[in-house]
């Protein structure tokens, strides 16, 4: 079984070059095998493998929720930090 991932920026400094702001959603659905949403490709590529494994259930001992984390992007100086949420597929 594989989860549906959103992600979304919760907060933004300095200037990204992608135009990332905070408030800004992404959905990864693997039922669709498609994105929605726009995402800088350096982003994207530094978050895949959260994505992945969150997908197929792996779970993080060090989060308080384990459908629930966080990653920055890797410009480290306008850093756009990204919540990344395993949805539950059941609940629509």
């Amino acid at each position: 079984m594989t989860f549906d991932i959103a992600l979304k920026v919760i907060k933004q400094t300095g200037t990204c070059t992608a135009g990332h702001k905070v408030g800004d959603e992404i959905l990864i659905s693997y039922e669709n095998s498609k994105i929605e949403g726009m995402i800088c490709l350096h982003a994207l590529y530094s978050i895949l493998p959260k994505i992945l494994a969150m997908a197929y259930g792996a779970e993080f001992p060090w989060l308080e929720n384990p459908n629930v984390s966080t990653h920055a992007c890797p410009d480290a100086w306008n850093p756009v930090i990204f919540e990344v949420e395993r949805l539950d597929n059941n609940s629509t």
